[in-house]
């Protein structure tokens, strides 16, 4: 076994990646889809969208073992490495040092964000069953404030660029884009995956101020 291998801090950096395509990455882009169901209406979406999550199975588990656990040992490795990180862009140009200063700033912003969604959602859901029932009435109220509604649009991107330029830097830690013609290709692909979950996510809040509330599925 080489020496690299067997080094903890590169194991760790090797899942840290891997946390951050699967789960991590995955559920971002389920939960952005999951949320363009806005545009159907308060009843489609407390019905058929956070009623069938909540009927899930071993809940739970899925929420706790592949969302949760996952996402804060992504997070705070992250913010280990943010601390112990070189990055000059102001004295180093070129683009590579410039993406890497900005995924440490994002996974910054991202980490108040979380704390922020989770708290004004499923903290507050399980505190007041009124607003588990009724998720789309109490995301509308919010995002009615143009405060809140600034921040979420602000924290939806930074996700989903923080994600497309990590699939990206993942796909080279990897060893599966090699060559600069190739890691120019997956960095062409990784923009356009970004740059659709952006606008997904994007019609999404828009959704949940525009929806009829009455409009079912």
């Amino acid at each position: 076994m080489s020496s690299s291998i067997s080094n903890r801090h590169f194991l760790l950096r090797r899942l840290h990646s891997l946390l951050g395509v699967v789960p991590v990455g995955a559920f971002l882009a389920f939960h952005l889809w999951e949320n363009s169901q806005s545009r159907f209406g308060a009843a489609h979406f407390n019905e058929e969208v956070v009623g069938a999550l909540a009927g899930l199975n071993y809940l739970p588990f899925i929420e706790i073992g592949l969302i949760a656990l996952p996402l804060a040992f992504h997070a705070f490795y992250g913010l280990a490495i943010i601390r112990d990180g070189r990055a000059e862009p102001m004295r180093y140009g070129y683009l590579r040092n410039w993406l890497y200063w900005m995924q440490r700033l994002s996974g910054i912003g991202l980490v108040v964000f979380i704390l922020l969604h989770v708290g004004m959602t499923r903290i507050a859901g399980l505190l007041d069953p009124a607003i588990h029932a009724d998720l789309f009435g109490h995301m509308r109220s919010a995002l009615s404030n143009s405060l809140v509604f600034d921040l979420y649009l602000i924290g939806l991107w930074l996700a989903v660029a923080h994600f497309a330029n990590g699939l990206a830097t993942a796909a080279i830690s990897w060893g599966l884009t090699t060559s600069a013609a190739a890691q120019a290709r997956f960095g062409w692909f990784c923009l356009g995956l970004g740059l659709l979950l952006g606008v997904i996510g994007t019609h999404g809040l828009l959704g949940y101020l525009s929806a009829p509330v009455g409009t079912g599925a």
